[in-house]
């Protein structure tokens, strides 16, 4: 074996890339797992192994049961990277990537990657204020750093993040002013048609009931299906302002926390040239792969919620199915020992899937949230390109996101598009009447991180 060669290179130390780390080892592969952070989890499980009692307390169950699997990472024998920052992998199975200030390099025999999710992006008047962020972002704050609202906070949008949040800063001692949650009738009758698989995952539904009940004993307003949601404010934000009833209201804050579920984290797949596919039921890119993750025949894989939405459960098992096919290509796994395994895992996935359609159905995101319905509205918050821009440029002749660089450097600024792409992809459809697949993505390119020319050169 060439001590120069990894076995597998995982990017990504969330649960897929740690449950895929663990499997892999079970089975004698040799394994380098790279991540940005120091710590590994992820950002589900971010900082779990430090955090205190009563953050464990705060955060549930689901957050201290992430112990469990970095604990068995770190047993696992697999060598743990941390505070590296993947800029490239190629289809030659190098990964590229920076640490401590210097450019290195990785051969591997199979990657996979497991880069996890990132928030929505919710483009509304007043989205870029400073006072309002991501209520997953507001999350992490508290994971990592014990860091908590010091005034009342409005939490709006939609999906069970919100909830969670809200659960979680009222035991934390938060003052909540409101939560305005945008979930329509219509969304409730169209997830009707699958309770069936959310009985089958009766427990998150009682997590769920919990949580509303929580908010319900502590007397929080809440705003059911409300619509319109706006920020005002001149220098920071000052007001989260909507229409619920037929009434406005307008609710004074200077933080606000916006969320509307979470998508895919698809640069690197993109960046390497890997055909995907719009998905109607989470709004968003995919990733097309094999039953295994695998993109065609490259032995690099996906898996976990950068291959689709599934959560941190589902996430750990399609990191270990991946793995098992790491194993079995490399002959490490084989006959019936594999068949058995691999259906092992299988039967856990299927029951952690079993209420995903309902989720996807009863928080499917408003089009007026997710494209801007004011040309105001900045949509790259990296060139500050603006809604109206957007359509002037199609107007002009604009087919798709890519060709929006040539026409105002949007997608061009630090992030390559990774928070704006998706608003420009519906926002290019909608003015050119076409479904989003037609319009297609941003072409992304290495680096996918910022990386210096002295980075570069170390």
């Amino acid at each position: 074996m060439d001590a120069n060669v990894v076995d597998l290179v995982i990017v990504g130390a969330g649960p897929a890339g740690l449950a895929a780390a663990c499997e892999a080892r079970r089975w004698g592969l040799s394994v380098a797992l790279l991540d940005e952070q120091i710590a590994s989890g992820g950002q589900i499980y971010r900082a779990v192994d430090a955090a205190s009692k009563k953050r464990k307390s705060v955060l549930g169950e689901d957050y201290a049961a992430g112990t469990e699997l970095t604990r068995a990472f770190a047993k696992s024998g697999a060598q743990h990277i941390a505070g590296a920052a993947v800029w490239n992998v190629g289809r030659d199975l190098k990964v590229n990537y920076v640490r401590q200030g210097a450019n290195q390099v990785l051969q591997a025999r199979n990657i996979i990657l497991a880069s996890g999710a990132m928030e929505r992006p919710f483009p509304i008047p007043g989205w870029t204020l400073p006072g309002v962020m991501g209520a997953g972002a507001a999350q992490i704050l508290y994971k990592s750093a014990g860091a908590l609202p010091s005034e009342p906070v409005v939490l709006a949008g939609c999906g069970p993040l919100l909830y969670l949040l809200a659960s979680q800063y009222l035991q934390a001692g938060v003052k909540l002013k409101a939560v305005v949650h945008t979930t329509q009738r219509g969304d409730y009758l169209r997830a009707v048609a699958h309770i069936g698989g959310a009985l089958r995952g009766w427990r998150d539904l009682r997590k769920g009931m919990r949580m509303l009940s929580h908010l319900r004993q502590h007397g929080v307003p809440v705003y059911a299906g409300a619509k319109a949601l706006s920020i005002q404010g001149t220098d920071h934000a000052e007001a989260m302002c909507f229409t619920h009833k037929g009434r406005s209201h307008r609710i004074e804050s200077s933080l606000v926390l916006l969320h509307q579920g979470v998508v895919p984290n698809t640069q690197l797949s993109w960046s390497l040239r890997a055909k995907h596919h719009w998905s109607e039921a989470q709004l968003c890119w995919e990733p097309e792969t094999d039953e295994y993750g695998q993109i065609e025949e490259s032995g690099i894989y996906i898996a976990g919620d950068s291959r689709g939405i599934v959560g941190a459960k589902a996430s750990a098992s399609q990191g270990r199915l991946a793995a098992v096919a790491v194993a079995g290509r490399l002959g490490h796994l084989e006959g019936a020992d594999r068949d058995d395994r691999e259906n092992a895992v299988r039967k856990e996935l299927r029951n952690q899937l079993h209420i995903r359609p309902f989720l996807d159905a009863l928080y499917r995101p408003p089009e007026v949230q997710r494209i801007p319905q004011e040309d105001s509205v900045i949509v790259c918050r990296c060139e500050e390109v603006t809604a109206g821009q957007i359509r002037k440029y199609v107007e002009l002749g604009c087919q798709g996101p890519n060709q929006t660089k040539a026409f105002g450097r949007c997608g061009m600024g630090p992030c390559q598009g990774r928070l704006c792409g998706l608003t420009v992809t519906e926002l290019i459809a909608d003015s050119r009447g076409l479904p989003p697949q037609e319009v297609g993505y941003y072409r992304i390119r290495p680096p996918v991180k910022p990386v210096t020319i002295g980075e570069l050169a170390g």
